[in-house]
């Protein structure tokens, strides 16, 4: 079964279980997001709902933004997202998608945007090695180094590692799973690391391809 929900990653910590093995997990406050719009087959061409996660000042959303909130009669909020799901029938618009939507033990997919480092050399973008500190390597020590040879091919390949933009990538993590649940705060704790920064976007759902 299809299922989704937005949520902000809060950090990381470690659950101990009843054995007294310690399991590192990301805390992710997940929902509860509204669905505030639905996408039907006759109009649009495919079936998805639209959930809204997040406050949000009213002027610091634009016009279209806000008339999808006064449609269906909610406050402004900080992301609109479009989900596809199984139950599509059985969720209206107002209607509340919650973190109990998955259960403990089920893998899920984790999306996120990794964290921005900028224009970042080679060592620290493809964890290069130094060059040489000494005979006669020098001025510089954290350059790239050789690149190609002269005669031939007398260029530089296609995809070879050089410095350049790193991070702010939209990265998935598939088949993590769900440690715990806490209904009442509205946390999903999975398990290992999700990309993204603190308090960064993050889109939930079931796992597509499912480890044996």
């Amino acid at each position: 079964m299809s299922k989704a929900i937005l949520g902000k990653k809060l950090g990381m910590t470690q659950v101990f279980d009843l054995d007294g093995k310690v399991t590192p997990v990301t805390v992710i406050e997940a929902g509860p997001c509204v669905v505030v719009q639905k996408k039907t087959i006759d109009k649009d061409g495919y079936e998805a709902v639209v959930v809204a996660f997040g406050q949000a000042k009213e002027k610091s959303k634009n016009k279209p933004e806000m008339g999808v909130f006064k449609k269906a009669k909610v406050d402004a909020k900080k992301y609109l997202r479009e989900i596809k799901v199984d139950n599509y029938n059985e969720l209206e618009v107002g209607s509340e998608i919650k973190c109990n939507v998955f259960s403990e033990g089920e893998l899920v997919d984790v999306t996120g945007t990794t964290k921005g480092h900028g224009f970042s050399g080679t060592i620290k973008r493809w964890n290069a090695r130094r060059l040489k500190m000494s005979h006669g390597t020098g001025p510089v020590h954290r350059s790239v180094g050789g690149l190609s040879a002269n005669s031939t091919p007398s260029r530089v390949f296609k995809n070879h590692k050089m410095p350049g933009q790193f991070g702010g990538d939209r990265v998935t993590k598939q088949n993590l799973k769900v440690v715990k649940i806490d209904e009442e705060r509205n946390l999903i704790m999975v398990k290992g690391s999700v990309p993204g920064h603190k308090d960064g976007l993050l889109s939930i759902c079931s796992a597509k391809k499912v480890l044996r």
